[in-house]
């Protein structure tokens, strides 16, 4: 058989929009949609601010960067664009890879498609195939990657993206391939920040779209890289999920006929998406029960372990979280504010909502049990039940998070997400983004989402 990369490559180099289902095409407008949204929400971030800065001196140029008026190098502007598209983790989920897809694959397709002059068609046509590969690589693992330590979104996504680099830099079937090869050694993403908040995961998706923008180049210059990169005894998955337990030719399950894209979540709350259907369920109950945060005695949520360990562990930590991203991966504390504000927004992950007393009181009240009926990785699923002080016994489960393909949010949906993180008049900005693809250059698209 041949090796994966290969298979991936001719795919990619003998694709072209026209191949592509207009469906498809109308939901990648979409998810393109939600990453400027969001972006241009984290534009005012302190996490912005300081990457902003490093990304200056690492690399003046001239492309532009959504919402800002910065310009950077082709590399650097990939990185800050990544960063600010999944720096509020309000970005898009494909949910069995449990990768957010979009925010490399946008950035990487933006940069390339400026640094080598091509259309607007041309760059959503390498944005469709980014999310394309970056999908099926991550699913390959049954969210095994999370179990190891890692980052899919890192790993993934350093794959998918150089496929749109290599696309875009003209290269032919055994360039995308040998792009694949080389970006394998540079694929990376540790967990670890969930240990104290720390700000790694923000860089994940923008060192993937460098290190996919660098093994483009160095593919066309004839650099040659492991045949096999993801199936090899030292390749992608044994070395990061064992040498057993995991079928490399998964990534290649019809291929060009089922699109993986359609399986791409949109977030309605900016949090981790493990926790979305716990926010669900409790504010269903809370709405539908009429019952005050003041009468909660115990709030226990049902969860996979996987899941569990990035969003309930430490669990005194988890209980009071010392900044909006450690916030962002608690389960408790989502759990407390959704109880105490009938709500989960931005609102809630920043330092007044931390230090809201009766949030991190209603946190202690959380405990965490095991979910035997989870569909994870497939679905994120959650099960709580509120006891309240006269002993009433309420019950919730969410076998299906939105945003699932079961229970997608809609395009409207998704333009009224835009609208609100945005501000003010969106209309312009909005039809723009929808009309991707069509005429006009790339450079042109890029240059009307950054600010004045």
């Amino acid at each position: 058989m041949p090796a994966i990369a290969d298979v991936l490559g001719e795919f990619a180099a003998r694709t072209t929009l026209r191949d592509v289902p207009d469906e498809v095409l109308r939901r990648a407008r979409h998810l393109a949609l939600d990453s400027v949204g969001v972006a241009f929400a984290a534009a005012d971030q302190e996490f912005t601010r300081r990457a902003r800065r490093a990304a200056a001196e690492l690399g003046p140029g001239d492309q532009p960067v959504i919402g800002l008026p910065d310009r950077l190098a082709p590399r650097e502007a990939a990185l800050l664009n990544a960063v600010l598209v999944h720096g509020l983790d309000f970005d898009d989920t494909h949910l069995p890879a449990v990768t957010h897809v979009s925010a490399s694959a946008l950035p990487t397709s933006i940069a390339a498609a400026i640094k080598h002059e091509r259309s607007a068609e041309d760059l959503l046509l390498a944005y469709v195939l980014g999310i394309e590969i970056t999908a099926r690589v991550g699913t390959v693992a049954h969210g095994g990657f999370h179990a190891g330590g890692f980052h899919p979104t890192g790993l993934a996504g350093a794959f998918g993206s150089a496929v749109s680099a290599a696309k875009l830099a003209g290269l032919d079937a055994d360039g995308i391939a040998e792009a694949q090869r080389i970006v394998g050694s540079m694929a990376s993403g540790i967990l670890e920040f969930l240990a104290d908040g720390a700000w790694t995961k923000r860089l994940h998706p923008g060192w993937a779209a460098t290190s996919a923008l660098t093994a483009a180049t160095f593919a066309s210059v004839g650099w040659p890289g492991p045949e096999h990169v993801y199936e090899g005894r030292y390749g992608l998955y044994a070395t990061h999920l064992g040498p057993d337990g995991w079928d490399a030719t998964e990534a290649l399950d019809g291929l060009g006929e089922r699109w993986e894209l359609l399986a791409t979540a949109v977030k309605p709350y900016p949090s981790c998406h493990f926790t979305h259907a716990f926010a669900d369920a409790i504010l269903h109950l809370k709405q539908a029960e009429g019952f005050s945060a003041a009468e909660v005695d115990v709030v226990r949520c049902h969860i996979h372990e996987t899941p569990a360990a990035a969003v309930c562990e430490p669990i005194e930590r988890k209980r009071a979280p010392q900044d909006d991203y450690d916030a962002k991966f608690s389960l408790p504390f989502i759990a407390g504010a959704c109880l105490a504000r009938d709500r989960l927004t931005l609102a809630e992950f920043t330092g007044e909502a931390l230090a809201d007393q009766e949030i991190l009181r209603l946190a202690q009240r959380v405990e965490i049990a095991d979910d035997p009926n989870s569909r994870f990785p497939q679905a994120y699923s959650a099960e709580v039940e509120i006891v309240l002080t006269d002993g009433r016994r309420l019950h919730r489960r969410e076998d299906v998070n939105r945003g699932h393909t079961e229970r997608p949010l809609s395009d409207a949906d998704i333009r009224a997400k835009f609208a609100d993180n945005l501000g003010g008049d969106a209309r312009s900005t909005m039809d723009h983004v929808l009309a991707l693809g069509g005429a006009g250059s790339a450079a042109d698209f890029a240059e009307a989402l950054r600010a004045a």
